[in-house]
C-alpha cells in the first residue's frame, strides 16, 4: 500500500470523527482547549486501535462484523444525537455550569467506537495487503486526532455564536451521520 493511499485512508476514515468533533464544540461556550484535546485523542486513539484489532481478527471475522457494524454505529449517534437535540429543547435548567463543558468520558467512548467501526475493517484489508501496521496505526491515529481537534475549533467558533441552535444542529448532525453509515451499510447509498 503506498503512503499516498494510506493519507488517502487515514483521512478518509477520520472525516466521520472530525464531524462529530465539530458537534462537541458546537457545545462549548467558552474554549477548552483541554477538552478539545481530549476530545481529540479519544477519536485518535479509537481510530489507531480499531485497525490493529481488525488487522488480528482477519479476514475470519469480516463478514460477521460488517454484517452489523453500520447498525450499531447508527444506534450510537442516533442515540447521542437525540440526547442532545433533547438537552437543547427541553431548556437549561443548569444555570451558570452551562457555560463549561463537560466532559462525559462514556459519552466520549460511545462516539468514538461508533466513528471508529469502519477502521476495524480497515484493519483487515491491512492484514491482507501485509502493511506496515505500526506505521499506518500511527498515520490514522494522528491525522484523526489532528483533523478532530480541528473540528472541535471550527464547532466552538459557530456554537459560541448560535448556542441551542448549533447544539440541536449538532445533534441533527450526529443522527443523520448514523442514518447515513446504516444507509451505506445497508447498501442503500
Amino acid at each position: 500500500m503506498s503512503l499516498v493511499e494510506l493519507l488517502l485512508i487515514s483521512v478518509g476514515l477520520a472525516m466521520d470523527a472530525f464531524s462529530v468533533s465539530v458537534c462537541k464544540g458546537l457545545s462549548m461556550k467558552k474554549l477548552n482547549i483541554k477538552g478539545g484535546v481530549v476530545t481529540a485523542l479519544f477519536f485518535g486513539v479509537f481510530q489507531a486501535v480499531m485497525p490493529v484489532i481488525g488487522y488480528f481478527l482477519g479476514s475470519r471475522f469480516e463478514n460477521v462484523i460488517s454484517s452489523f457494524s453500520h447498525w450499531l454505529s447508527f444506534a450510537l449517534l442516533a442515540f447521542i444525537g437525540g440526547k442532545m437535540i433533547w438537552e437543547a429543547v427541553k431548556g437549561d435548567d443548569e444555570g451558570e455550569t452551562k457555560n463549561e463543558y463537560r466532559l462525559d468520558l462514556k459519552e466520549l467512548t460511545l462516539l468514538a467506537i461508533a466513528t471508529s467501526i469502519d477502521a476495524l475493517a480497515v484493519g483487515i484489508v491491512f492484514a491482507a495487503e501485509k502493511t506496515d501496521l505500526l506505521f499506518s496505526v500511527t498515520m490514522i491515529g494522528a491525522i484523526t486526532f489532528v483533523l478532530s481537534l480541528v473540528g472541535v475549533f471550527i464547532g466552538h467558533k459557530f456554537g459560541s455564536k448560535y448556542e441551542k441552535k448549533a447544539e440541536i444542529a449538532g445533534g441533527v448532525i450526529l443522527v443523520l451521520i448514523g442514518l447515513k453509515l446504516l444507509l451505506e451499510g445497508l447498501g442503500i447509498i
